[in-house]
């Protein structure tokens, strides 16, 4: 079998005795998916040998929330775009207004999965309403892929701007819950061998007692992860305790859900938020005790001036937190970089959150709640799941520590490979699985063709620069 070498790594963030720690000019080696050697020198035969003398070699990224099915195409609309009457929230207002076609969708998927990549992603978790083709896009990424297919009782929209209202039909959602079984046991026998899948009913208020519990008790028989959004607005908040009298975690808890081995969609809006106004609960300790993890995804909230209660107070309160990119940019440096930042801001506190937490829940973090001890680091026996960084790059210089020049500063511009299950998935900057200028190409004629479609589905039959107009009037 064929074996990479990568030589003289000047940094490899190697995983010993259950932590990462930081080790300089070693060779980091694998065969076929498998690390075989971290660390110090390789004398084996190789097949294929990488300088790796101005590189920092890291574990590829575990993503464990993100929506490539639509979310690239809302670059440039919704940016600075909340409802002010619905808790600044954009998800009832607009975000049901400005979708993709099924070729945008296409285009989407093919961006969101490429910039990933570029990022340092290894793994990811995809929260997409299933489509035709996904399996097969998926698997061509070269991402090790968890297929996670959402599936509601009810949609939510608006006619006023202040008020959300809910259409049920409950079997229609319990029709797509079974689809979406069928979707993830394809997932797990898809030939790729690099797909798995998680169970996702959409969000807590979407859909039925029923539906909920019955979706967690799937996912254990099944042996598979779980996750639902939930405690993600004021919306919900206050709609989850006028129907029953208890928080959103409360419920979930009530319904048997919230344990080990499920994960809650962001679990901002705990009790004690100050938007939101429940003082007998404790939603904290209740998630604590429960063993559920939350995945995190600071970027989407700080757009609409809304931080967890901190990501570090959940981390040193023993919460397994992992890390998403809900949004765009789909780059997880700069989702790592925002949690740390907001985490210190919200807490005043610089020592609220260390770079190493952040990192952890990237990587080991990640890969525990997924149920995995098998990515998310470089060592023996792993995954050949890693990224290089190239340590010479302007933005990484003057160099003292790898990890904190590539998250505070140089970001995705200094990752220039990236391998999953040993294959090069990456080359040079170079995404080999999809050509992503003719991607991007295709996905902005999507977005023109979404403003045509804008005023038609908008109740107040705003054109779609009213609803969210450029930064400048165009005057030519």
């Amino acid at each position: 079998m064929p074996v990479t070498v990568i030589r003289n790594a000047a940094w490899i963030v190697a995983h010993e005795a259950g932590a990462h720690t930081y080790l300089k000019d070693g060779d980091v080696a694998f065969e076929e998916d498998k690390i075989i050697h971290v660390g110090g020198t390789y004398d084996g035969t190789a097949d294929v040998e990488i300088d790796g003398r101005d590189r920092l070699v890291s574990p590829g990224l575990v993503n464990i929330h993100s929506h490539p099915s639509s979310e690239a195409m809302n670059k440039g609309m919704l940016d600075e775009l909340g409802s002010p009457k619905l808790g600044m929230s954009s998800l009832y207002e607009f975000m049901p207004l400005f979708r993709p076609d099924d070729e945008g969708r296409q285009a989407c998927v093919e961006v969101t999965y490429s910039e990933l990549l570029l990022s340092g992603v290894t793994t990811l978790v995809d929260l997409s309403v299933a489509w035709d083709g996904w399996l097969d896009t998926f698997a061509a990424s070269g991402l090790r892929g968890v297929v996670s297919p959402m599936y509601r009782s009810a949609r939510w929209y608006t006619d006023t701007g202040s008020t959300v209202d809910y259409e049920w039909d409950e079997a229609a959602g319990r029709a797509a819950m079974e689809a979406a079984l069928a979707l993830v046991d394809a997932a797990a026998a898809h030939p790729s061998g690099r797909l798995s899948g998680m169970v996702s009913p959409s969000q807590i208020d979407t859909c039925t007692p029923d539906l909920i519990r019955d979706s967690f008790a799937a996912a254990q028989d099944k042996g598979l992860p779980f996750q639902i959004h939930a405690a993600q607005s004021v919306v919900e908040f206050n709609e989850i305790t006028r129907r029953h009298g208890r928080t959103p975690l409360e419920w979930l808890d009530d319904l048997g859900v919230l344990a080990e081995g499920a994960i809650i969609g962001h679990g901002i809006f705990l009790n004690d938020y100050d938007m939101v106004y429940w003082p007998e609960a404790n939603d904290f300790a209740l998630l604590q005790e429960s063993g559920a993890a939350v995945a995190h995804c600071p970027t989407v909230f700080q757009r609409r001036g809304i931080t967890m209660n901190t990501v570090g107070r959940y981390i040193r309160g023993g919460v397994p937190v992992g890390i998403g990119t809900d949004t765009y940019p789909h780059n997880m440096l700069e989702e790592l970089r925002n949690a740390l930042y907001l985490s210190r801001v919200t807490s005043r506190n610089a020592y609220d959150l260390r770079t190493s937490h952040i990192f952890d829940a990237a990587t080991t973090g990640g890969a525990a709640i997924l149920g995995r001890d098998d990515i998310g680091k470089l060592a023996v026996g792993a995954k050949a799941d890693l990224f290089l960084a190239d340590i010479t790059a302007p933005s990484m210089c003057p160099l003292r520590d790898p990890l904190r020049s590539l998250i505070y500063v140089a970001g995705e511009r200094a990752v220039t490979d990236v391998f999953i299950d040993g294959r090069h998935v990456v080359v040079d900057g170079t995404v080999q699985a999809f050509d992503l200028p003719d991607a991007l190409a295709r996905l902005e004629a999507a977005q023109r063709r979404a403003e045509e479609a804008f005023r038609g589905l908008d109740f107040a039959d705003r054109r779609h620069d009213q609803a969210s107009p450029y930064v400048y009037p165009i005057t030519a």
